[in-house]
């Protein structure tokens, strides 16, 4: 592949960005789960010492960091991880689709969140998704087994 491939350089940047403010809620508390959008309930279930809303967000994180680790790898800076195409693809897809919540109302009106926590987290991933799918677009032909070397 000539050059790097910005867009998923972005993308993996931003949803490591987006795992260490993840991890920063659990070590934080609920002030930081509440200051981060995670909504009421969650607060007060690490307020008790629950252990679902630290165990929910570190699988987030987990999940976020992989999603970097991909777009790493399809931009070339890491070696080449397994069903590249097919996680490229994957991940756009559910970046885009939740990024599109915002142009669908019913979905912003969660009791549980802010209307303001829905709209910035909708723009944010939307952004997301769409730096992973000109990304991948862009990185295509080199995204088969044969084609990515790094």
């Amino acid at each position: 592949m000539t050059g790097r491939n910005v867009w998923l350089i972005a993308g993996g940047w931003m949803s490591l960005a987006a795992a260490v403010l993840h991890i920063a809620c659990i070590v934080g508390g609920p002030d930081w789960y509440r200051f981060l959008g995670a909504g009421e309930p969650i607060a007060r279930a690490a307020e008790r010492g629950s252990w679902g809303p630290p165990l929910m967000t570190l699988g987030i994180a987990s999940m976020l960091t992989i999603w970097a680790a991909y777009a790493f790898s399809g931009a070339g800076l890491i070696p080449r991880l397994p069903l590249m195409r097919t996680a490229l693809v994957a991940i756009s897809g559910i970046y885009l689709a939740r990024g599109l919540i915002i142009f669908y109302p019913p979905l912003l009106g969660r009791s549980d969140l802010s209307l303001a926590f829905m709209l910035w987290s909708s723009l944010i991933v939307l952004a997301l998704g769409i730096a992973y799918a000109i990304g991948t677009w862009r990185a295509w032909p080199c995204l088969s087994a044969k084609g990515l070397t790094a």
